[in-house]
């Protein structure tokens, strides 16, 4: 393949997956007015439209769409394998990329990363909370963290953590002024601290299970985060009933500040796995990281 050719091609993927020319300009470090001639020069040779362009917006057109979905992973495939054979050298390096949860990242990927980079100081590691099922072939991340039953067959799982728990507590303030709820349908009515999911924009039910029945409920309330460490203050602070992981709470029910309901109904569950595409060509600093998180309970 000419390299006009293929620079063309890195030109429209940027351009594709960032929906911004100045975005994509940026991380390719070239200027956009090259960036454009390269666009022009592409859909000039190949006959046909690929971007759609207003003055606040870019997006794929049917065959852009295509052309990204057929050829993006294979510029990507051979950008990691160029990446795999840089790296191999005296010293693990380079960049990995991991989305994950905010629970996931402070329990289990923070404390293998703060024990491993000291050892290696060219190998940097840049996480992205996100509490959605991102996709980390299109978000170019190295590696997702999800719980154990939310990974993708295609996907390689490395177990990094213990099974978990979740826990459904309360204040004693707030029981103080409302009766304790005896089984899930109860909590239905009380003020329940929710989670917005930013997959779907919905709101989390939470799940129960007991001698293989299982349930989810729809909780209502006062309040809404997307994030643990605010539900855990509101409820906390006397506000609501928090369904959170156990290993956040533990600490809180023996001090008092909390109290639990319905244990019996929270059984263990698969805890967090780290993932990554089967084709993907393993980095030694990959690999040293894969290794540190290795869950050896």
């Amino acid at each position: 393949m000419p390299r006009d050719n293929l620079n063309e091609l890195t030109a429209f993927l940027a351009v594709a997956r960032e929906k911004s020319f100045t975005r994509a300009a940026a991380k390719l470090g070239v200027s956009q007015s090259a960036l454009s001639h390269a666009l022009r020069s592409l859909e000039e040779r190949l006959g046909v439209r690929l971007l759609t362009r207003t003055t606040r917006s870019v997006s794929p057109t049917e065959a852009g769409e295509r052309l990204a979905r057929t050829v993006g992973p294979r510029l990507d495939e051979i950008e990691s394998e160029l990446a795999a054979l840089s790296a191999l050298r005296e010293k693990p390096a380079g960049t990995i990329r991991i989305t994950a949860g905010e629970h996931s990242a402070d329990t289990v990927l923070w404390p293998a990363i703060a024990r491993l980079l000291p050892q290696y100081p060219d190998i940097r590691v840049e996480i992205v909370v996100d509490y959605g099922l991102t996709d980390i072939v299109a978000g170019r991340y190295d590696a997702g963290v999800r719980l154990g039953e939310q990974v993708a067959r295609d996907m390689i799982p490395v177990r990094i953590g213990p099974d978990m728990r979740m826990a459904v507590v309360g204040s004693p303030a707030y029981f103080a002024r409302r009766p304790k709820p005896r089984t899930p349908q109860d909590l239905t009515d009380h003020n329940c601290i929710n989670l917005r999911l930013p997959t779907h924009g919905g709101l989390y039910a939470w799940e129960f299970e007991k001698a293989g029945r299982e349930l989810k409920v729809r909780v209502d309330g006062q309040l809404i985060f997307n994030t643990a460490g605010l539900r855990m203050n509101a409820v906390l602070a006397g506000v609501g009933l928090a369904y959170l992981p156990e290993d956040q709470v533990t600490a809180h029910l023996a001090d008092g500040r909390l109290l639990r309901l319905m244990a019996d109904w929270c059984p263990p569950f698969p805890g967090y796995h780290l993932y990554y595409p089967s084709r993907r060509q393993a980095t030694p600093a990959f690999t040293l990281l894969v290794d540190a998180l290795r869950y050896r309970g």
